[in-house]
């Protein structure tokens, strides 16, 4: 491929830095983002997402433009002007919901005016952010079309190429994870599926079209949540019989094929979003999705079901629920991760607050401000004592060797572990 190839990354977030970073160690790579203070951040050479850690961005960073010099690096910015010279366009940015779980696909409709107005004739437009099967080529490349006066498949192409970013996950990276990849014809196809293996070192999978590639972006995470969703249910079911949910599916798990999922709050980028985007698609075809939309249905309510079980156990111990002290342990999404998006611990807090409960949110991981701008919460510093009820929300390493005694409120207090990781004879419930 050589230097010929000139990519520019459009979203600079958990997906866009990772890969343009592994591309910069190989091309001239421009990153854009419309985000000046996350510009600046990744230009000082420190990624507050620590999906990339600081050597390895600063290892790529060039202060002049590559693409109009003979080397590999990358250029970070906010002028979409610097992205003119390149070849290869790969849109990586979010693709979230409303509050009524419709598909909000604003910033890809930006992403694509932006492409189009840089882009060249005999340029490839890649898209990796999640969408419904034909979104590219109906709501994305259309527009491109529109601001370039450029035709699709004549003068410009496109492909897809699924993002699997998994947030915080130092051994499932970018290039350690098979990539999918797909083409607007046979021949581009090949070129782009060629441009990933050159990064990729897990392989790829070449599609034999971009809505097969959209399809199967979106049924991974629908496939997880459905089974999240079921193993959910199963806790409510088995907390009514009294039955440990954990030790119930650890036997179960002595069977070869049985798969091991674990109930939870289900949040985050992927998980939590991507099932609406295909029920979108299928209610827009005259089918009504009922197993995608029973699954959310379940996970999106769990939030409100596991701080009633709080507030049960809470009247069990005789608190009085009312102004009662709560320290809630985490907030992220997920564990040892600093990603705020779509979590569902919110959830909790915002339950148990209706019962007019003072509740403290710990998290080391989480950014202060944007959980403040994102949520409206304010976190605190450090726990402090006295609660009348301890949760664990998410299983940061920090929260495993807790020493839970110094946070009681004498012997009463109510310990519920949502993730299952303190010692059973520890806690007064969990999932």
């Amino acid at each position: 491929m050589g230097n010929s190839i000139k990519i520019g990354i459009i979203g600079l977030g958990y997906v866009g830095l990772p890969l343009a970073v592994e591309f910069a160690k190989k091309y001239p790579v421009i990153g854009f983002d419309i985000n000046k203070e996350r510009v600046n951040e990744l230009t000082l050479g420190h990624d507050s997402t620590l999906e990339v850690d600081d050597k390895s961005l600063q290892s790529v960073l060039v202060k002049d433009n590559p693409v109009n010099i003979n080397s590999v690096g990358i250029l970070l910015t906010t002028n979409k002007e610097e992205l003119k010279n390149c070849n290869y366009y790969i849109v990586t940015v979010p693709t979230p919901t409303d509050k009524n779980n419709r598909p909000v696909l604003t910033p890809l409709i930006k992403a694509s005016e932006t492409v189009g107005s840089v882009i060249s004739k005999g340029d490839i437009v890649i898209y990796e952010s999640t969408v419904y099967p034909g979104a590219t080529e109906e709501d994305c490349l259309p527009v491109v079309e529109a601001v370039s006066g450029l035709k699709f498949n004549h003068d410009f192409f496109a492909g897809y190429s699924p993002e699997r970013i998994n947030p915080g996950d130092k051994l499932h990276t970018v290039t350690k994870i098979k990539k999918v990849t797909s083409g607007s014809t046979p021949e581009i196809g090949k070129k782009i599926d060629s441009l990933y293996k050159s990064i990729i070192t897990a392989g790829t999978h070449l599609a034999p079209s971009l809505k097969v590639a959209e399809a199967a972006k979106v049924i991974e995470n629908s496939q997880r949540d459905l089974n999240i969703a079921f193993v959910n249910e199963l806790a409510k079911i088995f907390n009514n019989l009294g039955i440990d949910t954990s030790e119930v599916l650890e036997a179960a798990s002595t069977k070869w094929n049985f798969l091991p999922f674990k109930p939870g709050l289900v949040g985050g980028h992927c998980i939590g979003v991507d099932p609406y985007y295909l029920a979108q698609k299928a209610q827009e075809t005259g089918y009504n999705p009922e197993i995608i939309l029973a699954g959310r249905r379940m996970n999106d309510g769990m939030g409100q079901w596991v701080a009633s079980q709080i507030i049960k156990l809470m009247i069990k111990k005789g608190h009085k629920v009312r102004e009662s002290k709560v320290l809630m342990l985490g907030i992220t999404f997920k564990e040892n991760c600093p990603d705020i998006r779509n979590t569902k611990v919110t959830d909790v807090i915002t339950e148990l607050k209706q019962f007019s409960c003072s509740v403290d949110v710990y998290d080391p991981w989480a950014s202060k401000e944007e959980v403040k701008e994102e949520y409206g919460i304010d976190l605190i510093d450090a726990p402090g004592t006295g609660y009348d009820a301890v949760v664990l929300a998410v299983a940061h390493n920090e929260f495993k060797e807790l020493n839970i005694k110094t946070l009681k409120n004498g012997n009463d207090t109510v310990i519920y572990d949502i993730k299952g990781v303190w010692d059973k004879q520890m806690v007064d419930g969990r999932l």
